[in-house]
């Protein structure tokens, strides 16, 4: 719970006689690797917070913000720990929206943002794993953790009718995290678990893999993988053998290519992704609009929302010191203070500018829980005519 702060002159004047500065944030994500085709316009979700906040000359004295990014590649620890060092070594950034798969974002955070004293705030980093490192207090969410989105999804296949479901999930932290989640919930809730398998991303051809599910059977293939990767194998070479032709796809899956890829050929297979009623993405996928990207996917909002409550925290403070406003961010984030919502970041900045509390909404209605966990609502998808659309809010 928020701690009720009486707005205070000399609260106000610590704001507003801050040193202007350019303050640079950082941008980790897999521009590269196997969700290439949705971190671009997750990244400009981001950055366009940045935007909205430096144009509004009302952060911590008329500081601007310059994003600097860093491919995580997704998958590769290594080479995203070098660009995280980069950045806070290098670049000087003073907090990190990302990173973005589950695996490299632990290794970020124990490698370089602990050990160095910043904040990373993932918009898509989803393992229940992460729910318990170690990160003195410098790690949050906007996303909720895989464990509410297997519920979930092991809710949506029981009401549908699938009694027996077949999992693959991608060899990584996300996959095995996410596949273990399903499982249990799934079979808590009465369901049949008949395999539950592991595939390596990068293969050509799956057909081994999908015979050995096929072999154990099931109403339903679940496929927690990634969109770019091994998971349009995956469901290619169960549709080219008859294996299954229905599946059930979790927020990895979800994004423009599987209707490009697929269309009316998986029609009634269902997934979740993140999302909420209440959320307010407009204002930025209008911003954000391009050719050259896929602006359809998950995890824009829950980007921008990442990028906004860093920059509240730091006016809340006074300071863009990450050991200072570390402690604001579940005050900006949950109530009391005035809601705000996408578009009105330079009204909240006024607000704590002031001394006074605000209560970050933003677009995806953000409510931080113990931890700086996201208490999360999940959307409910089905494939009708090919496309991705969506059945409920849960």
């Amino acid at each position: 719970m928020k701690k009720f702060l009486m707005a205070t002159a000399a609260g106000a004047l610590m704001v507003s006689a801050a040193s202007a500065e350019d303050i640079k944030l950082g941008v980790i994500m897999g521009f590269t690797g196997p969700i290439e085709s949705l971190t671009p316009a997750m990244a400009a979700g981001g950055e366009h917070a940045m935007k909205e906040v430096t144009e509004s000359g009302k952060l911590l004295g008329g500081s601007s913000v310059t994003p600097v990014r860093g491919d995580s590649t997704c998958v590769d620890a290594g080479a995203a720990t070098a660009a995280a060092e980069r950045l806070i070594t290098s670049d000087g950034v003073k907090g990190i929206v990302g990173a973005d798969c589950s695996g490299v974002t632990g290794a970020i955070l124990a490698n370089v943002a602990v050990p160095n004293g910043v904040v990373m705030i993932s918009p898509s980093a989803t393992s229940p794993a992460l729910s318990s490192a170690e990160d003195n207090g410098m790690f949050f969410r906007t996303s909720p953790s895989d464990a509410r989105q297997g519920q979930v999804l092991a809710d949506v296949l029981m009401e549908k009718g699938f009694k027996s479901a077949a999992i693959t999930y991608t060899n990584n932290d996300y996959g095995k995290g996410l596949a273990d989640s399903i499982a249990a919930a799934y079979a808590a809730a009465g369901g049949e678990v008949t395999a539950t398998t592991a595939h390596e991303d990068g293969k050509a051809d799956y057909s081994a893999e999908v015979a050995a599910l096929a072999a154990a059977g099931g109403d339903i293939l679940i496929v927690a993988g990634y969109v770019d990767q091994g998971g349009p194998g995956i469901i290619r070479a169960s549709l080219d053998t008859g294996a299954f032709e229905t599946f059930a796809l979790p927020d990895g899956m979800i994004g423009a290519a599987l209707e490009a890829n697929f269309g009316d050929e998986i029609e009634g297979s269902v997934g979740t992704v993140p999302g909420a009623e209440s959320a307010n993405t407009d204002m930025i996928l209008e911003a954000i609009a391009s050719d050259s990207y896929d602006s359809s996917g998950p995890y824009i909002g829950e980007s921008y929302d990442a990028a906004a409550l860093i920059m509240l925290a730091m006016q809340a403070a006074g300071s863009s010191d990450p050991s200072a406003y570390a402690g604001k961010i579940m005050d900006v984030a949950n109530a009391p203070g005035e809601k705000i919502n996408t578009g009105e970041l330079g009204k909240a900045l006024d607000i704590l500018a002031a001394g006074g509390d605000v209560d970050y909404v933003g677009a995806t209605a953000v409510e931080l829980i113990g931890g700086g966990e996201a208490a999360g609502g999940y959307r409910e998808i089905v494939i009708e005519g090919g496309k991705i659309t969506t059945a409920k809010y849960r």
